[in-house]
């Protein structure tokens, strides 16, 4: 079957995060600043390969001094580590959707992650363009990628959690 290549639609796609703050509330981000590429074979996406670049100073929480935080060296380093990056190596059906495994790499760290994907479906748009959609939800430990910095509240809780919450949207268009 002849190799299909899929690209990202920035205009109709997200890329988010969750973290607890300090064990009560939480915080959500996203990364402005990302690429997707993709190859399939046609429509059948268990043999998909896929990249994905996000550009750390593209951060935001809607709170600057919180989003330099994340850029200085107790987080993600950005003068020093300016992209997160994630290689699929499998891609597995489970049912309708499919279980993606694939390497994650933050800083000077990488490891194996594994994300659930749902597939939304292929269509040919008013413009005659095939267009894939994928809801895509994982999560992680952020110390695992030297994502070290914390406190403590008070009563002993930490302000942020090691747990993150990944959420995307991504829409593809047929190359």
């Amino acid at each position: 079957m002849e190799t299909t290549k899929w690209a990202l639609d920035p205009a109709h796609s997200e890329i988010q995060f969750k973290a607890k703050h300090m064990m009560i509330s939480t915080v959500s981000g996203e990364f402005k600043k990302f690429d997707v590429q993709m190859e399939s074979d046609g429509n059948d996406f268990t043999k998909a390969k896929a990249t994905f670049k996000a550009d750390v100073n593209s951060i935001t929480t809607k709170n600057d001094q919180r989003d330099a935080h994340l850029k200085s060296p107790d987080f993600f380093d950005a003068p020093k580590y300016p992209e997160i990056k994630f290689e699929s190596e499998k891609l597995e059906k489970k049912g309708d959707d499919y279980l993606l495994t694939g390497h994650l790499t933050i800083k000077d760290v990488t490891k194996p992650v594994q994300l659930n994907v749902e597939n939304n479906g292929v269509i040919k748009d008013p413009y005659g363009n095939q267009r894939v959609g994928f809801e895509i939800t994982g999560k992680i430990n952020r110390k695992d990628f030297n994502l070290k910095w914390n406190e403590l509240t008070e009563a002993g809780g930490l302000i942020v959690s090691d747990e993150i919450r990944i959420m995307a949207n991504m829409e593809l268009t047929h190359q």
